[in-house]
């Protein structure tokens, strides 16, 4: 099993190269993590943008642009969209977020004609977080698409946080279905959506792990929380999944750990397109944005 971000890399170098191709890749962040993907020998870059601004960045940093392929578009929007058709194309096996805006980015992923949504499919944001206070890595479902997820949307985000988890080796995952309290308060929407996912997956509706909720974020967590509470539960206090009741508490969730645990490490991607897409901030740090090349390349087919 995997626990650090560093085994992801290590699992990597003995695989074959993913191609990246990185959408309106202009910004220092963005072209120097491409470069550290390259580096360590996980992935081939692709560049799509203003080819001036490209090499610029390049001489800057003291960067050899010879490592990338530069694809050169002026314009941002155009830019992602070519970065679009090349994966569809064939000509890339995961999709970046350079310097654009969310916006359009996943405007351009979700294009009906020439986009990468799969016929009926569910988009997802994906999370990998490294906190020091915990033992292990947490996947994390949806911090960024899915505003108030619906039954059938919670359902899709179980699924791809279980995926995500095998990819870095854990056989059957704990995912935890997070609300405000591990009681059944039939009041609460998602303790009882919680509540039918946990049945669902004892029914061997969802791919094999042990799915429980409703659970608070204590004792998801917490061994002593558990035992304080005595809760039995095959999730509790070891979770490697949290699967949120909605936007809001899955963002404060991770920008807690980001603004107040010293040595967090994260990734992001978005799940459910016909390949993995990074998404992060554009102000993430290269590291967060290398994790994220890296966490695509493990999930990539």
């Amino acid at each position: 099993m995997i626990t650090t971000f560093e085994q992801i890399f290590d699992e990597l170098r003995s695989r074959p190269k993913k191609r990246l191709v990185a959408a309106w890749a202009v910004d220092d962040h963005t072209i120097n993590a491409a470069r550290l993907a390259v580096e360590a020998g996980i992935a081939e870059a692709t560049l799509v943008g203003d080819e001036k601004m490209i090499r610029q960045v390049c001489a800057n940093e003291k960067i050899d642009a010879s490592m990338f392929k530069i694809v050169p578009i002026e314009d941002e929007l155009k830019a992602v969209t070519l970065a679009v058709d090349l994966i569809n194309a064939g000509e890339g096996d995961i999709l970046m977020k350079g310097l654009c805006s969310t916006d359009k980015y996943m405007r351009a992923i979700l294009n009906k004609e020439k986009g990468l949504l799969p016929p009926k499919a569910v988009l997802s944001h994906v999370t990998v977080l490294s906190n020091p206070q915990y033992h292990k890595l947490l996947v994390l479902g949806d911090i960024a698409v899915i505003p108030a997820p619906d039954l059938k949307q919670k359902i899709a985000i179980t699924n791809y946080v279980i995926n995500t988890a095998k990819a870095i080796g854990i056989e059957k995952p704990k995912v935890a279905l997070v609300t405000a309290t591990e009681q059944m308060l039939p009041g609460m929407p998602a303790c009882v959506d919680a509540a039918i996912i946990s049945k669902m997956s004892e029914r061997g509706q969802l791919p094999k792990a042990f799915v429980d909720g409703p659970l608070a974020i204590d004792v998801a967590l917490s061994a002593e929380a558990v035992a304080v509470k005595k809760l039995v539960s095959p999730v509790a206090g070891d979770a490697d999944c949290l699967v949120f009741p909605n936007l809001e508490a899955a963002n404060v969730f991770y920008k807690t750990n980001t603004m107040f645990c010293v040595g967090a490490k994260l990734a992001a991607i978005v799940a459910g397109a016909k390949a993995p897409c990074v998404l992060s901030s554009r102000a993430d740090s290269i590291d967060t944005k290398l994790n994220s090349i890296a966490l695509a390349a493990l999930t990539a087919k």
